[in-house]
């Protein structure tokens, strides 16, 4: 009985290794893709983030393009400087307002300075993010230049990128009350607010704050008549 047993044994015994082995490669193949597929994605966000980042150039020279010479290099200079403010500020506090866990649909209350990142992806989610920020803070300079102070203007595109982009951010884009997720409107029968590629949650939060900007500072001198 045993002699007749061995044979079948022995084979089912190989047969099951032969399939163990195949879905471990087979398990390996779908990780390694699945790996290889975050990574081309990791690179596209990255690549765009890039792109959106040489916004800045462009703002700097279509700004230096409408003020006087004199004032160029401190035009500049602030346009670069906003970059650096509003992306250190949403480090620390803008993106965890932005996309950290809801609280009441108002603002996120987590990962504050990244310390709940993951390795890898959230970084990546930070950065791309981070670009938006600062480019909605550098939207107001055109609107406040050569006459605004440069500790004036470091604090307000440091609060651009610690709290006004980031609140409606995520009133929008972050599980918030305008959102089409779980938000007030939808919950009462509204249409939840549409944003499409950042024309509110970016441009419309820089351009008003840029005008809020325009009407404390007011026009700049010599540029327009009493008329």
């Amino acid at each position: 009985m045993l002699r007749r047993l061995l044979p079948v044994t022995v084979a089912g015994l190989l047969a099951a290794s032969v399939l163990a082995g195949y879905n471990v490669v087979f398990a390996q193949e779908i990780t390694s893709d699945a790996k290889n597929l975050d990574q081309s994605a990791n690179t596209i966000w990255m690549f765009g983030a890039f792109l959106v980042f040489f916004m800045q150039a462009g703002f700097a020279f279509l700004g230096a393009g409408l003020i006087r010479a004199k004032n160029t290099v401190n035009y500049m200079t602030k346009s670069f400087l906003d970059f650096a403010m509003a992306s250190l500020s949403f480090w620390a506090f803008g993106f965890a307002l932005m996309w950290g866990t809801s609280a009441l649909g108002i603002a996120g209350t987590t990962n504050f300075f990244l310390t709940d990142a993951a390795k890898g992806q959230n970084y990546v989610d930070w950065v791309f993010q981070m670009v938006f920020a600062a480019t909605a803070a550098t939207i107001v300079a055109g609107a406040v230049a050569e006459r605004t102070k440069t500790q004036a203007y470091l604090a307000y595109s440091f609060m651009i990128g610690a709290i006004i982009y980031p609140v409606y951010g995520h009133w929008v884009w972050g599980g918030g009350w305008l959102g089409a997720d779980a938000g007030l409107l939808v919950s009462i029968g509204l249409p939840a607010a549409k944003d499409y590629a950042g024309s509110g949650v970016v441009h419309a939060v820089g351009g008003f704050v840029a005008l809020a900007g325009a009407a404390v500072v007011g026009p700049r001198i010599g540029k327009y008549n009493a008329d």
